[in-house]
């Protein structure tokens, strides 16, 4: 039993030092296309809010007269 314990302590030691790619999450393409589609995303917000704020003060009344 202590041999197995032993051997897999010295396996994950192993895999934990060695100097591989093991793990290097994803490839950065694949996340700069998801950031440029948000930014489009809000883009389109910003301009919906401007239009619709536009509109809105459009049908605002304005000052009677003038001074």
């Amino acid at each position: 039993m202590t041999h197995r314990i032993a051997a897999a302590l010295a396996v994950r030691l192993h895999e934990l030092t060695i100097d591989g790619d093991g793990d290097r999450g994803d490839n950065p393409v694949p996340t700069s296309i998801i950031i440029a589609g948000l930014a489009i995303l809000a883009a389109a917000v910003v301009a919906w809010a401007v239009a619709r704020a536009n509109g809105f003060m459009a049908t605002a009344p304005t000052a009677p007269g003038g001074p």
